[in-house]
């Protein structure tokens, strides 16, 4: 390996870690109040919801599908069903939908 690859590799591993480690080292959440904690836990399945959302609605050539799919799955999942069981109940209900209309 030439050793300008060599170089190159290893500044973009350290530039890629960087912006890990340095929340890591710089913000402890030991001193953060109690309400920041609980809106800060809940920002990857905002951030989930929001790219998959898009998706869900225009999976078939109607958005009534999707939106029955995901109502589906909400409720399924807030009565505390694991992940497996909401995918599976969503897609039963579904395709039980597709096959009867």
């Amino acid at each position: 390996m030439r050793e300008e690859i060599f170089w190159m590799i290893l500044g973009m591993g350290i530039v890629t870690y960087i912006p890990r480690l340095l929340p890591l080292i710089a913000l402890s959440t030991e001193n953060w109040p109690d309400w920041l904690r609980r809106m800060l836990s809940r920002v990857p399945y905002a951030v989930l919801g929001a790219l998959i959302f898009p998706g869900i609605m225009y999976a078939q050539e109607t958005i009534w599908y999707g939106l029955l799919g995901g109502v589906v799955a909400f409720f399924i999942s807030y009565r505390g069903a694991p992940l497996i069981v909401v995918v599976a109940g969503t897609i039963l209900l579904l395709t039980g939908v597709n096959l009867v209309l």
